[in-house]
Parts: C-alpha cells; structure tokens; sequence
C-alpha cells in the first residue's frame, strides 16, 4: 500500500504540473501492488456479495495463488472484453425506476485498478467546488458552500440545473477526448475504459452512449465529462483571468463588479448543481447559456421539470434532500436551510414501517434497525440550521403510532442507565421507549451542529492533506457507527453486536493501544478474556483494537509479530498493553 501510495502521490503532483506525456499509465495498472491494493477494496465492499452475470460474489473470486492470479488479470487485459453487465432496475422517490448494471467480479477488480491510478490524475484537474463521487467531499460541503454563497456574496437568485437522463446520454467519443485532455494520455488505458464503456448489458445489448450507473468507474468517468462546465462557468467570474494581479479572489471580485461581467458562482453534486447570482436578469441569461453549452459542447439536455430560477428571498430551493432560503434577521439576509418537506413525509412513512415492525418483533434487533435509521438521517441532516424544528415536527406527527404500537410492548420513560452512544447525542432527557431494555433513539433530540465549508488542503494524495484529513476524521464517530450499526444480520449475537458499538463509541472511535482514530475498515472487537476461555460478550470485556494490533494480540508466529510491531513503530508502553492482552489469552509476552 505505502508503495502504491507514493505513487498515486507523484500522479497526483505530475497531474498538477501537467507533466503527463510520456508516463506509462498501463504499467501502473497491471502492477503486482496496483492488482492486490484492488483486489482488497473490492473485498472489503458490501456490494462484493452480489453476483454479476457469471453467478460469481467475492467467495467464488478467492487468490488461491498470488502469481496465477496476477498472471490471469493480466493476461485478460491483454484483448481485453468484458463480460456482459447485468441490469437492475432501482426504484425512486418519484415513482420511476434508475437502471443499475453490475459488472462481473473480474470486471469490478479491472475497473478498480483502473480507478486508482485515474483518480489522482483528475482529482488534480477537477474544479473544487464539484462535490459529488469525490474522496472525502460530501452534501453536506455542498449545502454549506451554497450557505456561504447566499449569505456573504449576497447572490440570491439560484439558476438550478438538473441534466437529463445524465448517465444514460454521456457521448462515448467527447468523454474519450475529455479524458486525453485531462492527462490520460497512455492509448492502452484509454482503449480499455472505451471497451468498458461498450459493455454489453444482458437483455439489451451493446450500449452507444452512456456510462453504466453501478460500474466502479462510472462516478469518477461523469466528473471528467462534467468538469468542463464546472471550469467553464468559474472562468466566466470566479477564476477570471484580469489584467491586473490581486492578492485575494475578494479583491478581484470587488474589481469584476465594477464591469459588466454576470456575476455567478456554482456549486455541483454529480449531475445535480446551482448557480448563484445577484438578479433575476443575470439568471435569464445564465440559465440559457448553460443549456446551450451542455447541448452544444457536451452533447447533454437540462431537464426542464427540475430546472429553474429561483428567488431565495421570497421562496426556497431543493437542493440534495434539503431546502434553502434567504431571511432577514437584525437589518441582514442570513440563510436559512431545512429538511425538504418531500424528504419529511418519506422520513415519516419510513419511521411508521419501522415501528409496525418493532411491535411485531419487540426485541434488540428491530430495535437496533429503528435506531440505524434515525442516526441516518440525523448524520445526513444535521447541518440543516433548522434541523431540531423540522425533526421536531416528524416526532409529533409520530407521537400516536409510537403510543398506539408500542405501548403493550415497552415503556415510554427517561433512559435510566443509557449506552454511551445515546450519552453522546441526545443530551437533553427526552423520554422514549425502552423496547427489550434498549432505547429508541428520540427524533425531537437532534440538534443543530455547524458544518464548515470544505478544506481544499484535504487530499488523499499529499502528506499535508492525509494530515488534514486524519485531524478531521479524529473524533468523528458517528458515520462509522452508522455503517457498523447497518452491518447488523440474523446471525449476529446481538449483546456483542451492541456492545461492540458501545466500546467504539466510549473510546471515541480510537484504538485502545495505538490511541490512532479507526475508520470501518481497520475496527476489530477483542474480547479480554477469550470466548474459548469462558469469555462472554459484556461491556466490560470487549476493547476495541486496530485490525493488525488484534493480530499481534493473538500471533505466536515470530515474523507477523515482529512486521506490526515495526509497521505501528509501538512504544514500550503500546507492547507492554498488547502483553496484558496476550496474558489473558494464555499467550506468551512479546519481548
């Protein structure tokens, strides 16, 4: 990985330079760490359990041997074709359906090779405020950019664009063009993302436009294609190039004003974005310009029942599940930003099912489903500035199905002795019903917490932004328990599944040796005291550990001990608590 790592990095720093003539990206792909950093992420990937056309999951995709099974992959890239995609028709909000294609288990590791060594290369070139399908950007940096827009710049009429049926009309030819200008330059790797893109899909056939929603590559290939209005539209005021050079883009912008230039500023999430401006007659011409520039350039049409022009002052605007608008507050226009009332009576509808489905099972597990999802929508919500009103609202809209299901099955009360978990969010006492001895999570509980605008210094692809990156990840818990709380199936024990979390949240998402911040992917539960030794599932007798300082816990092979102590460089302290560890396991200490 670290190797792998240094090279991404130099990609990534090539890329910015422009230097990428000459470099041979395919050899990049094919390389034996390239091959099993990809083989890992697709491992680690929930979606690796289901099949694609051949019938095969990740169980029937296993390196029985390391060098055949390299050899193999590349000896399929050599004439390369894929197999066929297997469609799946996803339903929407709206009642209609998105068309879903997922590769075969070889073609999912190939496009993930791929993806690592393009994504740095664009990642480089890509406009900062695109926040969709890119590493560590989310909608919540997307809503509080537009925040920021309405409430500093004063641009208060929205231009909103949503590109029609984006992803089944991407033009092949102009997306192979894009890539090459990008600095994509090596024909090997661009004749294989062509023959990608030419998929056949089972029942259907060849594709001649489009990228296949589900493909691993497909986010990363529908920011390349969007990347030129991102830039296009910047240049035309954000990143205008003036005569005269300004120490801050405030200073310029202050100068732009005085001409004639329309002032604007985007914002986009994958094929969904806004521009901002500062009149309704600025926004008439915005909106027909870009309609033009995506017809003409881009070869794409703007959906006209999702596309208007907008006057936050007098109504709001949708925008990812949320809502904004413009108020007036002590002489100035502050911006306001709620839970779509859409997305309000899905969440209500949901919450009902979910609570018909606690009364007929009223056990840990429903319990534990019901809870999944509040922490959803609370960690997907909770930027909105009116987010304890609007959740305020569904509780009370709720208050008679929660009575009329639950109350023969538990009791509606103050938490006596709640799971750290609960400590950590709702603070203010809320009653709620206790159902098996655990707590649903109260919806009228959640409270506003401010989100900051996106730091372009954070970047998997520098040492300053994994810095960045690891000093906002430490402390941040609550997305990692979601994922962890949605793992949750029928064989789980649930005292350990519960428990589990509960250790990760007491310890602040760290590792107890390493004291390092863990990501899902790195979280193992050991248990003290041994399960094979009368070890139970308590609290007390779980910890939370680093994947490889479990391992080191339980090795008694000399070579796997010596490799983590020196990859986690652990102090006399670390090994001292890794020996406690061992002793409990009736394991030797390490020296």
């Amino acid at each position: 990985m670290n190797d792998m790592q240094n090279t991404f990095d130099w990609l990534y720093e090539q890329s910015l330079k422009g230097n990428m003539k000459g470099i041979n990206l395919f050899d990049i792909v094919v390389s034996e760490e390239n091959i099993m950093l990809a083989y890992r992420c697709i491992k680690a990937n929930t979606g690796s359990n289901t099949a694609g056309t051949d019938g095969k999951t990740i169980k029937n995709f296993r390196i029985e041997n390391k060098e055949n099974f390299i050899q193999e992959i590349r000896k399929s890239l050599e004439n390369y074709y894929p197999n066929t995609v297997r469609r799946v028709e996803i339903p929407k909000g709206n009642g209609k359906t998105r068309p879903l294609g997922i590769p075969t288990m070889r073609d999912r590791l190939i496009q993930q090779m791929f993806k690592q060594v393009l994504e740095p290369i664009c990642e480089a070139k890509f406009y900062k405020h695109s926040y969709g399908f890119r590493p560590n950007r989310s909608t919540k940096h997307a809503i509080e950019r537009c925040c920021y827009i309405a409430y500093r710049m004063k641009n208060h009429y929205v231009v909103d664009v949503d590109i029609k049926s984006f992803f089944e009309n991407v033009n092949h030819s102009r997306l192979m063009k894009q890539l090459f200008n990008i600095g994509i330059k090596d024909r090997r790797v661009l004749a294989i993302i062509s023959k990608m893109l030419k998929a056949p899909i089972k029942g259907l056939g060849i594709p001649t436009k489009g990228t296949p929603q589900g493909g691993i590559l497909s986010p990363l290939l529908s920011n390349v294609v969007l990347n030129d209005i991102d830039w296009w539209i910047s240049n035309q005021w954000e990143t205008f190039q003036t005569k005269n050079h300004y120490s801050c883009p405030d200073s310029a912008h202050r100068a732009l004003r005085t001409c004639n230039l329309k002032e604007m500023h985007m914002v986009r999430y994958a094929d969904d974005f806004k521009v901002f401006t500062n009149s309704y007659k600025s926004a008439t011409k915005i909106f027909h310009a870009i309609n033009g520039y995506l017809k003409n350039q881009l070869k794409l049409d703007v959906s006209t029942e999702k596309s208007k022009i907008t006057n936050l002052r007098k109504r709001r605007s949708e925008f990812l599940g949320f809502e904004l608008k413009v108020s007036m507050k002590r002489g100035k226009y502050i911006t306001k930003t709620y839970v779509s009332r859409r997305k309000k009576e899905e969440i209500k509808q949901k919450l009902k099912q979910r609570i018909k489905a606690i009364q007929k099972a009223p056990n840990k597990g429903s319990v534990i489903k019901y809870n999944t999802y509040v922490l959803g929508i609370r960690n997907y919500y909770i930027g909105a500035t009116q987010v304890n009103a609007d959740f305020a609202d569904i509780a009370y809209t709720s208050l008679p199905t929660l009575y009329n299901r639950l109350k023969s099955v538990g009791k509606c009360k103050i938490p006596e002795k709640p799971p750290p978990l609960y400590r950590e969010l709702f603070k203010n006492n809320f009653k709620t019903y206790i159902i098996d001895g655990m707590p649903l999570f109260p919806l009228a509980d959640i409270q506003w917490v401010r989100i900051r605008n996106f730091n372009p210094q954070v970047c998997n692809y520098t040492a300053v932004g994994r810095k960045s990156l690891h000093e906002k990840l430490n402390g941040n818990i609550t997305n990692v328990i979601k994922r962890m709380m949605d793992t949750l199936n029928k064989q789980d024990r649930l005292e350990y599944f519960d428990n589990r979390i509960s250790k990760y949240s007491s310890q602040r998402g760290k590792c107890t040796v390493t004291k390092a911040f863990l990501d899902i992917e790195e979280i193992h539960c050991h248990h003290i005291k041994p399960v094979t030794l009368g070890g139970t599932d308590k609290y007390e007798n779980l910890v939370i550990v680093h994947k490889d300082i479990h391992k080191l816990i339980h090795s008694i092979n000399y070579g796997v001990i010596k490799e983590v102590i020196k990859q986690f460089n652990l102090t006399e302290k670390q090994i001292e608590k890794v020996n406690m560890f061992r002793k409990a396991c009736n394991l030797t200490e390490i020296n």
